[in-house]
């Protein structure tokens, strides 16, 4: 699904993990990226300083390490973006640049400047370091090169600032089969919650998938200085700042964007944006639901169950419909192709229109919700496989254009228009496009509903020896009014049931535990989704009892349930 990047020089490793995909046969998973969806490398008290609230949109500028000519000059782009998408929620439009071409003077101009500390050592100009320590602006540092400051007497850092940076701490000690957990600073202590950081161990290969590395600061004067954030290395009993701030100087430890998941220390991060920005959100707390991959073949009597159970609670829910049914190779239907469009789509329809009746919305879940006559990561089937990305090849399909995939889109919202439907919002299949896919789809639909994933290049080249591109994958607790290709993205950030135990098994007290760990961002969402199909008895599983369950767990946590269209 993404590409995997290669180690790093202080061996910081990324993990290749799918986004969501699941199929009515079975076959295929939804992975919803539970404990990260980035495939690269890689909270307690409150602030003491208090903070001027921002009445205009923020202006930012994040600056990245992206160092030309090495193999991962993309990284600290990657992370900027996903940064930018952030932004977007506060209404910013955030500067990208790469360090390298920072001139002096040029975060005056900016509210804040974010420097993403992406690669380990990357010399940065001197007209950049001057400015940190003279501008009265906003300055927020992501992990490496603190030291480029704190460790040059030319700039007396702590004695500015008040705290100073001891260096870098990675694993306890190197992982082996007797030892698999040596430990690291992995938990960041939040509003009474512990986010704990990815981490697994193959003992057989020697492979640790991980983002250890933190940088260690300390207090000196807390008059200037004070640890906003805390992070704990369980194993050895320390603590150390996470968030850490002085004045217009925050600095964070590690890069909150390498493993990102539902109850990862990213959260925290977005939270804490506010405090950063100076930005007053009141606490709100919103939930949304979305019945999945509702095609041509949909279970009228799951939908009406479904539906009425909503109905009787008042929930207003989203219904992600696929326009026309393909099975290109006939693989439900004795291998004879098959399209029905969405006129003959009689069961369809009667769902949605009983739905549509009680409180639902119709959300476009892609045209045909597949890739032409192949079987691209699965059947050819709608609901099964990708449309807008060739998953085999991993790379934009043969036709991808701006023209290619609007013209998808706009026949889509067609057939729904004359069958008497509108759509509130996109959702990508499998929530993996094209970057041109993802950058037309504005032109066609004011707001989407998804996850995203994010390249670094429009026609990504993951392979070459340098200048590597990216394809990260990213969650949003809250909505993002404008992203890094021009969409409005109203959050899908929980994920969904699951019940394959091949693959893994998702319980519905995970999606509650995850909507617990939401409540942390004061204007956070809990939005899940769920397939209709795990009501079929074939399926023999408690489909219908999770799904009540995980609607009255929401609820019980304090959220009030809002359709798609009214989310904000």
């Amino acid at each position: 699904m993404f590409q995997s990047a290669p180690k790093h020089s202080l061996n910081e490793i990324w993990k290749k993990l799918p986004l969501s995909q699941i199929n009515r046969s079975r076959k295929i998973m939804k992975k919803i990226l539970r404990f990260m969806s980035v495939v690269m490398l890689f909270a307690a008290a409150l602030m003491a300083q208090p903070v001027t609230a921002q009445t205009a949109a923020p202006k930012t500028l994040i600056v990245y390490d992206g160092p030309p000519g090495t193999d991962q000059a993309k990284l600290g782009l990657a992370y900027g973006i996903m940064l930018k998408n952030l932004l977007g929620h506060f209404d910013s439009n955030a500067e990208l640049l790469p360090a390298q071409n920072y001139v002096a003077g040029k975060m005056q101009a900016y509210d804040a400047t974010f420097y993403m500390g992406a690669y380990y050592d990357n010399p940065l100009p001197a007209a950049f370091l001057n400015d940190v320590m003279t501008t009265q602006k906003t300055v927020v540092w992501f992990k490496y090169n603190l030291w480029q400051l704190a460790w040059n007497p030319a700039y007396s850092f702590s004695a500015k600032f008040g705290f100073s940076f001891s260096g870098l701490r990675g694993m306890n000690a190197a992982p082996t089969a007797a030892n698999p957990e040596p430990g690291f600073f992995d938990t960041v202590g939040y509003k009474g919650k512990s986010f704990v950081k990815y981490y697994t161990f193959n003992g057989a290969t020697g492979y640790v998938n991980a983002d250890p590395d933190l940088g260690v600061t300390s207090v000196l004067d807390t008059a200037k200085a004070s640890v906003i954030v805390p992070v704990r290395n369980p194993k050895t009993g320390e603590s150390a700042p996470y968030i850490l701030r002085s004045g217009n100087l925050w600095y964070v430890a590690d890069m909150p964007f390498s493993y990102i998941g539902p109850r990862d220390r990213y959260l925290v991060l977005t939270d804490v944006l506010h405090d950063m920005l100076g930005v007053s959100h009141a606490e709100s707390h919103q939930a949304m639901v979305r019945l999945e991959d509702v095609g041509a073949m949909v279970s009228v009597s799951a939908m009406k169950t479904l539906t009425d159970y909503m109905y009787g609670k008042k929930i207003p829910f989203s219904i992600a419909m696929i326009p026309r049914y393909v099975d290109a190779l006939g693989v439900y239907n004795g291998n004879v192709p098959l399209t029905v469009p969405l006129s003959q789509a009689t069961n369809l329809k009667t769902a949605v229109n009983y739905a549509l009746t009680r409180g639902a919305e119709v959300v476009m879940h892609g045209y045909t919700h597949q890739y032409s006559n192949i079987a691209n990561g699965n059947t050819g089937v709608s609901g099964d496989d990708y449309e807008f990305w060739n998953i085999v090849a991993n790379s934009p399909v043969a036709e991808d254009s701006a023209a290619w995939a609007l013209g998808r889109l706009n026949a889509g919202k067609t057939e729904l228009a004359s069958n008497g439907y509108t759509p509130v919002a996109w959702e990508t299949p499998h929530y993996h496009a094209s970057a041109l896919t993802s950058k037309v789809t504005p032109q066609a639909f004011n707001t989407t509903y998804q996850r995203v994933v994010y390249f670094t290049a429009d026609q990504p080249n993951f392979y070459a020896a340098t200048g590597r591109d990216f394809g990260v994958g990213q969650i949003f607790p809250y909505v993002i009014k404008k992203d890094y290709y021009g969409q409005r993205i109203i959050p899908e950030n929980l994920g969904n049931i699951e019940y394959e135990t091949t693959d893994g098994f998702y319980s519905w007290q995970d999606i509650v535990t995850n909507a617990d760990y939401a409540k942390v961002v004061r204007d956070g969402y809990a939005s899940f989704f769920f397939h209709p199909f795990w009501l079929e008895p074939a399926f023999a599983v408690p489909g219908y009892q999770d799904f009540q369950n995980t609607i009255n767990g929401i609820t019980n946590l304090g959220y009030t349930w809002v359709a798609a269209s009214k989310a904000q």
